[in-house]
């Protein structure tokens, strides 16, 4: 078999075989660009007061509490605590996706927000199906794309290696 047609088998094949995961990856990955633009996606980060923190773990736990829609009874219900001393605030993130964004120096609440980044991030590498199709299908589509990418920069310079080689041959075959 020529190496243009076992490359277009590959192409046309290979592209149906992970159309649905590829589609998956595509668009999440479209939205995740746009996750610094879209306080839809991901909350605006705001500034707090100072830029030493000085909260206490325990009082991040306690203004946390306040907020009924992070649902936060313990430190079990928070996945984590991003600090940002350059910023003056900690985001506290609830399980439920819920994010609170603290004041480091006063423990003012300076914003609530449902954050939606973690769940497209999860979408788009496969987290969150299972372990088993992340790493078995869209690790493989990972593996698929790249090979589709050669084979499709093969056949886009195909015809024009084709047409340099007979241009080769006849000029050595003009006297």
């Amino acid at each position: 078999m020529k190496a243009s047609r076992w490359n277009r088998l590959v192409h046309r094949w290979g592209s149906i075989l992970i159309a649905l995961p590829a589609v998956c990856i595509l668009l999440t990955g479209f939205v995740l660009q746009l996750k610094k633009q879209s306080s839809w996606i991901q909350p605006v980060t705001q500034r707090g007061s100072e830029r030493d923190p000085s909260l206490p773990f325990e009082q991040i736990l306690e203004i946390a509490k306040s907020v009924p829609e992070a649902e936060i009874q313990s430190w079990s219900d928070i996945d984590r605590l991003d600090v940002r001393p350059a910023k003056g605030i900690v985001k506290v993130r609830a399980r439920n996706r819920w994010e609170v964004q603290l004041d480091t120096a006063s423990g003012d609440i300076l914003q609530v927000a449902y954050r939606r980044s973690d769940l497209i991030e999860s979408l788009h590498d496969g987290s969150f199906f299972t372990d088993w199709v992340k790493l078995g299908i869209f690790l493989p589509t990972a593996v698929v794309l790249i090979v589709l990418w050669g084979t499709g920069v093969y056949l886009f310079f195909l015809p024009h290696l084709a047409k340099r080689k007979k241009r080769l041959q006849r000029s050595r075959s003009l006297p």
